[in-house]
């Protein structure tokens, strides 16, 4: 690819800096920008000029590229100023794509990326990044000519895209999510269909059964949880036998075994966050979901156990309806502790329903009561259905939060 000569970054978190350190390496100016403070030292160290605090459009003087972070809003002053002046906006994942040999297998959806995208990378043996915490430009000088990366890709980073073109692109499902910055659902499907957008005769798209939205040039594969498989997957859940049968259906297209598919799936123990069996005390059961971010995840969760479930809601909430959530609990939840901005308006729903709630405020002071009341077969389960920007900096410092007040318990 053509580099520029000078280029800014904005936002300075993993991915920002992943792009950044890349285009240092290639010899290229960069300025990196971001509004809060960030340890800078590794960049500072490549060369790459750090400005923090204020973002002043004169820091588009000479820029021939920008490469924006999927956590700052396409509607940033920087972004938009840039684009006024004809500049272009890529996601990290267009440079990454750009910038590496390899062949690329996209994983989109709402729920289920990252368990697909890691269960798809030990099926392939193939690095796995994006959407996962590590950035795809991280991969830069590891990946050779026709090796394949797994990338998980969210709809913040497929917003700004132009060339990227998985080999094989996944939608795992579509459900109402990140409606707080997409300004409809109809906007964030269009985000996620992007994905499908650049593949040519002789990719393929990995579909849910009967899923018709899409068209485009690629061969078509579709996968439903009921699918044969060459082997049970270890993790638990319905949904999770879904995510097992789309990453079947695509490492099939890529001509993997199915003696290789099958060891993964036996030995795939699932990922951090995602249904995580913390520990078992006094046969009691806790399980962090702390990745469940959103109301469908939540209800996945919840479907996946039989057992009496005294579940902890609550976080900042996405602009969803909390309605269809308080009816699967109805029967099946003993109990729900409500922390953090959201507790109000999900205890309306949860009142509405019939099911039986409390307002905990806290984390500590959710598992604490929740561990006090649940008896022997039950499940203490962490699926907030919300984002955790009110209380913590992401869902993986609640999830170890959620860890360590489990640990500490009597």
């Amino acid at each position: 690819m053509k580099l520029p000569g000078r280029a800014l970054v904005v936002g300075l978190a993993r991915s920002g800096q992943g792009a950044a350190l890349a285009l240092a390496r290639r010899d290229v100016e960069v300025i990196g920008v971001d509004e809060a403070e960030v340890d800078a030292g590794r960049l500072a160290a490549a060369g790459v000029e750090v400005r923090l605090g204020a973002e002043e459009e004169s820091l588009l003087d000479d820029v021939e590229l920008v490469v924006k972070s999927p956590g700052v809003p396409g509607d940033a002053p920087l972004v938009a100023a840039a684009r006024a002046r004809g500049i272009p906006v890529w996601s990290e994942v267009e440079l990454g794509y750009r910038l590496l040999p390899g062949n690329v297998v996209g994983v989109t959806g709402t729920n289920g990326k990252t368990t697909t995208s890691e269960l798809l990378g030990a099926m392939l043996e193939a690095p796995v990044a994006g959407n996962v915490g590590r950035a795809l430009t991280e991969l830069d000088g590891q990946v050779g000519e026709g090796d394949w990366v797994v990338c998980e890709l969210s709809s913040f980073q497929l917003e700004d895209i132009h060339e990227l073109r998985p080999r094989i692109a996944i939608l795992l499902n579509l459900e109402p999510d990140h409606l707080d910055r997409h300004d409809s659902f109809e906007a964030y499907r269009d985000a996620k269909l992007r994905i499908f957008e650049n593949q040519q005769a002789g990719d393929t798209a990995v579909l849910p059964r009967g899923f018709d939205d899409v068209a485009g040039h690629a061969s078509r594969v579709e996968f439903a949880a009921d699918d044969e498989l060459p082997a049970e997957p270890m993790i638990p859940g319905a949904h999770n036998r879904e995510n097992a049968a789309a990453a079947t259906a695509a490492a099939r297209a890529i001509g993997v075994a199915d003696e290789q598919i099958a060891n993964a799936l036996r030995t795939f123990a699932g990922v951090e966050h995602r249904l995580e069996l913390v520990a078992e005390k006094q046969r009691v059961r806790y399980v962090n979901d702390s990745k469940a971010t959103n109301t469908a995840a939540a209800r996945r969760a919840v479907a996946a156990y039989d057992a009496p479930l005294h579940l902890i809601l609550g976080g900042r909430g996405k602009g969803e309806s909390y309605t269809e959530l308080a009816l699967d609990l109805v029967g099946r939840a003993r109990r729900a502790y409500l922390i953090g901005e959201a507790a109000n308006e999900i205890a309306v729903a949860l009142e509405l329903a019939g099911v039986d709630h409390v307002q905990s405020g806290d984390l500590a002071t959710a598992v604490r009561t929740a561990a006090g009341e649940a008896r022997e077969g039950a499940v203490v389960l962490l699926a907030p259905a919300c984002a955790s920007y009110d209380q913590f900096s992401d869902f993986e410092e609640r999830g170890e939060e959620f860890k360590r007040l489990v640990g500490e318990l009597r």
